[in-house]
């Protein structure tokens, strides 16, 4: 269920990456990102309410690693994708994996086998060959950015599974991120000069928020209940689905090699599942 999970995640995130594009030519970076965090603090206030679960936290320390490191984490890819071609910026982005297997092995003392080390670079190198970054020179500062949000984000999924361990529920967990999202997004917001939406922007903008809470929902309850390293390289199939969503709705062409890489994310996934049946 952990790996259900996560791959509902990486479907989820997909969309809300279509209504992005969708609302990206008419609104800023700041009022997407404000909508992102608002819309998903909404619900997941009405779904704390519907079961009763306070809001309030005796955990607060570690929800403000989670919540800060998660919003600048997206503030930087944000910003790396205002700059660098889309491939390039989401595969700078999905080095979060590799962040991960470094904190887990230099601050928390895990032992790290091969086995799962091999498979997570088999699936970065499916993003690779998938997406086919190319970086220009004058580039760098995005690229940097773009690398810091990876490194940023594997803090953030650190973060949440030990919120899981502490016995927070999801829709804490989210709620609070959601509000520091919220806070970053109107910055943005009310620095470049926020407007109304039309109804159907607003649609738009309904979506990035409602398909991002529940990936965010999905994706904290396996790490929760899941292998830290096995949710983190499942989550190369945002890859996967994306691809295939600009293949459909925008035309995207996918040559053999993009089709390679999306092999070799599947192998990986398959790899680092099979490994961990075979443990339990």
């Amino acid at each position: 269920m952990p790996a259900l999970w996560m791959l509902v995640s990486c479907l989820l995130f997909a969309c809300m990456g279509v209504c992005v594009k969708l609302g990206s030519d008419t609104f800023s970076t700041g009022e997407i990102v404000f909508y992102r965090g608002a819309v998903s603090m909404a619900m997941m206030i009405a779904l704390a309410h519907a079961r009763g679960i306070p809001l309030r936290t005796p955990h607060w320390r570690m929800h403000v690693s989670r919540s800060l490191s998660g919003s600048i984490a997206l503030s930087c890819y944000f910003f790396a994708i205002g700059i660098l071609p889309l491939a390039t910026a989401v595969t700078l982005n999905y080095t979060s994996p590799l962040f991960v297997a470094l904190l887990l092995a230099l601050v928390f003392r895990e032992k790290l086998r091969w086995p799962g080390l091999v498979s997570m670079a088999i699936g970065f190198a499916g993003v690779v060959l998938l997406l086919r970054p190319t970086l220009a020179a004058e580039q760098w500062p995005g690229a940097l950015a773009g690398l810091g949000s990876g490194a940023v984000a594997s803090v953030a999924y650190i973060s949440v599974r030990e919120l899981g361990r502490a016995g927070e529920p999801e829709v804490r967990t989210v709620f609070w991120f959601s509000l520091v999202t919220t806070l970053f997004g109107l910055a943005g917001a009310l620095h470049a000069g926020p407007h109304l939406p039309a109804p159907r922007d607003f649609a738009i903008l309904l979506g990035v928020g409602v398909f991002g809470g529940l990936a965010q929902l999905a994706m904290t309850r396996s790490y929760t209940y899941g292998r830290t390293m096995m949710s983190a390289n499942l989550s190369y199939a945002t890859v996967v689905f994306a691809s295939l969503f600009g293949a459909l709705l925008w035309g995207e062409t996918m040559p053999w090699m993009s089709w390679l890489g999306v092999a070799l994310i599947v192998a990986s996934a398959i790899l680092i599942s099979v490994r961990r049946r075979r443990s339990a």
